[in-house]
């Protein structure tokens, strides 16, 4: 046969299309799949963590406070229940800022609302007590901004946050309450109007319409749902609503908590990527915290730990107190009830069911504010206290004078057995339902 027989033409070119056409399309196709796929993924994780990111930055870390505790150390409770956490929450009234369309600044901040939440070592109970910010106690010597140091004195409570900031707040309570505090949280007034909003409002029910010119609040009875600007001056109020103390007050914001976890827990935030990106982002936005809570991994992990406590086992209430005996506008606390509680707290037991059903022995006496409490107190001034209260009794003590607030005690360093005045024992305020909740 011819060896040079040429074969037919086009059988190169079939031979080429077999290569390059339909065969090798699926290959290309998946090649390009895959591609796209992977560009989309690392475009998610970019956003993902361009999101985490942001909300973590928001925090802002609470550094000289700790410095200033580390400072004081030798003076500080020890823990008791290492697994056990105590944290301090502490509302700022500071008016500096996006805050000074809430009134004046004039340079004095105040703690405004402060609650010491105590988590169970074993996560099976949450106890918020509110420390009532008119109560009279010491205020350890505080270290100030410009680094000069205050003396110690007995005075309001929500003193010791214009004295020295967060860092005397926390001395001050652990002082009055001998419970170490692990943690601490500051949100001011722009933090909690912008998580109200985020969560859609918060649904409460006045028993009486609502008019407070100074609170900037104006509501009808009945069912309410309140967005953040008009909640936030729900809870602050005091003239316009109830009988002006600043017990119902308290009891009011702890009512507000309760309803505004049921709002996030109940409506399907956390479990909808935009509604709690709103909410992570007016949380962090406004929040200051110690260097153990100042990430947002800290804080997802301490929210995982109790989110599956039953709503029963969160209970808020208040501190025992009773108008103090020198100035009805201020407070003092009754014993021995708050050295119970506080002793609960501190050695993570249950709180004894009487202090959270308000049937103490004695029987309460949660008598009403009278005068002005809702006028910001004088500029602390005044000598040093002297020694530090004794558990189990009530002191009578002088006061850090005030202009206008009445006259002080006229006796100092006196101890006195029981409650130190002959009259019953007030119990605390509780809160045990989703208060302001209707239906």
């Amino acid at each position: 046969m011819n060896s040079d027989v040429t074969e037919p033409e086009g059988t190169h070119q079939a031979e080429h299309r077999s290569e390059d056409g339909p065969s090798l399309r699926p290959r290309r196709l998946l090649r390009w799949a895959a591609l796209g796929a992977s560009l989309l993924v690392l475009t998610a994780g970019g956003a993902a963590w361009y999101l985490y990111d942001r909300l973590d930055g928001n925090i802002r870390t609470d550094v000289d406070a700790v410095n200033q505790l580390r400072r004081f150390e030798e003076q500080r409770p020890s823990p008791v229940a290492h697994e056990a956490r105590n944290i301090l929450l502490i509302g700022s009234d500071d008016r500096s800022g996006d805050n000074g369309r809430y009134g004046r600044d004039n340079g004095t901040r105040r703690s405004d609302t402060t609650i010491l939440l105590h988590l169970s070592a074993d996560r099976s109970r949450a106890t918020g007590v509110s420390i009532p910010r008119d109560l009279m106690v010491d205020v350890p010597e505080c270290e100030q901004p410009d680094g000069t140091t205050t003396e110690p004195r007995f005075a309001q409570f929500n003193w010791a946050f214009g004295l020295g900031g967060t860092a005397c707040t926390v001395r001050t309570v652990e002082e009055l309450t001998g419970i170490r505090v692990d943690h601490h949280l500051v949100v001011d007034f722009t933090g909690f109007e912008k998580l109200v909003d985020a969560v859609g409002g918060v649904e409460v029910c006045l028993a009486e319409p609502v008019d407070d010119p100074d609170a900037h609040l104006v509501l009808d009875a009945g069912p309410q749902r309140l967005d953040g600007e008009q909640a936030l001056g729900y809870v602050r109020a005091r003239k316009g609503i109830g009988d002006g103390s600043d017990t119902q007050r308290m009891a009011r914001q702890q009512d507000f908590l309760k309803s505004l976890l049921h709002e996030v827990r109940d409506d399907g935030i956390l479990t909808d990527p935009t509604k709690l990106y709103r909410v992570l982002d007016a949380v962090t936005s406004s929040l200051v915290a110690d260097p153990g809570l100042d990430s947002l991994t800290e804080l997802y992990d301490l929210a995982r730990s109790v989110r599956d406590l039953p709503q029963d086992r969160v209970r808020f209430l208040t501190a025992p107190r009773r108008p103090y005996t020198y100035d009805p506008n201020r407070d003092e606390l009754v014993q021995p009830d708050a050295d119970r509680l506080f002793a609960a707290l501190r050695d993570d037991r249950p709180v004894p069911e009487d202090l959270l059903t308000g049937s103490s022995p004695d029987g309460p006496t949660d008598e009403p504010v009278t005068g002005s409490p809702d006028e910001p107190a004088a500029e602390p001034s005044g000598a040093p206290s002297g020694e530090p209260a004794s558990r189990g009794a009530v002191r009578v003590r002088e006061a850090t004078a005030e202009p206008g607030t009445g006259p002080a005690a006229s006796k100092t360093g006196v101890t006195v057995p029981g409650d130190g005045t002959g009259s019953p024992s007030a119990s605390p305020s509780v809160s045990s339902s989703v208060g302001g909740v209707c239906g």
